[in-house]
């Protein structure tokens, strides 16, 4: 038995699942910053074990969500996926196909091309008789106004902990708060203008399945070169300009503007179905773009850094929380000068 409480844990879970010997588990490092992931090896096979964060009360199954995603990805032959095994939704693991590969460090526009074929081919799956069946994604976003109330209840949460965070509680006041207003009038005003209304959800007809998120963060390159998408624990129906923000967006998967460029406009070929996605693109893409300098803060939750440690992060809470708030302080005052302008649009 391994000497790691969590690799034992694993160990046992592993079993379970597999309901065989477990030759070794090994934690494996640099894949996802909450949920735990082991290298299982029983019987001269390789499996990978992730192990999700405790729920609380009103949170998602992710082990459930994911195994589910999964399933129903390999039954309409969504290939670059790995295969769902078993799940152990109460203990919070699940045990699935494992895929030797390498992350993607350097993504190309042969890249772009094959995620965005990926997002395709699960586009074309919304009108499947058991797509119905899956849930909401994570953190769904269906009007402007939700998006604002999620970056509201961030603010907020943040607030909770700012009289023993200064740095923290400075940055909210003076900088997130206010561009919040701002932003939030420009975008009120720019909706009334085009005739869209900004607490009104999108129509079920707008609305896709999202592997949220998505990106080359979440993928491993085989020794072929085909991608293989991995983490779908917050996979659901949501509009798909918050799966496309996101991509753009997302500070763990830096890209050169060309390759942005692409991939909204590959975006924009995808959803073209829905003649109200360039336009909502354009003027939430300031909100999301907030939302994720508040996301940046999250190493300042205990919670969250609990997840952290869970799945294997490093131990200096102090400079991971310095190390944030220098990046979400830049991202804010970048925002605050150029948030009329969608940067990737023609």
């Amino acid at each position: 038995m391994p000497a790691d409480p969590g690799e034992a844990a694993a160990a046992v879970a592993s079993g379970m699942l597999l309901r065989a010997p477990v030759d070794s588990v090994e934690r494996v490092h640099g894949f996802g910053r909450n949920s735990g992931v082991y290298r299982i090896r029983s019987g001269g096979a390789s499996y990978a074990l992730k192990q999700y964060p405790p729920r609380r009360e009103g949170e998602r199954d992710r082990a459930a969500t994911e195994f589910g995603a999964l399933r129903f990805l390999a039954a309409h032959g969504i290939a670059p996926v790995p295969k769902a095994l078993a799940a152990d939704s109460e203990r919070g693991y699940a045990l699935i196909e494992w895929i030797d590969g390498d992350p993607v460090t350097a993504p190309s526009e042969a890249d772009i091309a094959a995620a965005a074929g990926f997002l395709g081919a699960i586009h074309a799956l919304r009108s499947a008789s058991d797509a119905a069946a899956q849930p909401m994604a994570a953190e769904a976003c269906l009007s402007a106004a939700e998006i604002v109330a999620q970056i509201e209840r961030r603010l907020a949460r943040l607030d909770s902990i700012g009289a023993s965070e200064p740095t923290l509680a400075t940055l909210l006041d003076g900088t997130a708060r206010p561009l919040l207003v701002r932003i939030k009038d420009w975008a009120v005003a720019e909706y009334a203008a085009r005739g869209l209304v900004f607490d009104q959800p999108i129509a079920a007809a707008a609305r896709t399945l999202c592997p949220a998120d998505f990106g080359f963060h979440n993928a491993l390159r085989r020794s072929s070169g085909q991608l293989v998408f991995i983490d779908f624990d917050y996979f659901g129906w949501d509009d798909p300009v918050k799966l496309t923000a996101d991509f753009l967006l997302h500070p763990g998967m830096p890209l050169p503007g060309s390759l942005k460029r692409q991939f909204a406009g590959a975006a924009a070929a995808i959803y073209q179905g829905d003649p109200g996605f360039g336009a909502r693109l354009a003027l939430l893409y300031p909100l999301f773009a907030l939302r994720w300098c508040l996301i940046l803060l999250n190493e300042f939750l205990p919670e969250r850094w609990a997840n952290r440690l869970n799945a294997g992060a490093e131990v200096d809470w102090e400079a991971a929380k310095q190390r944030q708030l220098d990046r979400g302080s830049e991202w804010m005052h970048s925002l605050a000068t150029s948030f009329r302008w969608f940067p990737y649009g023609d």
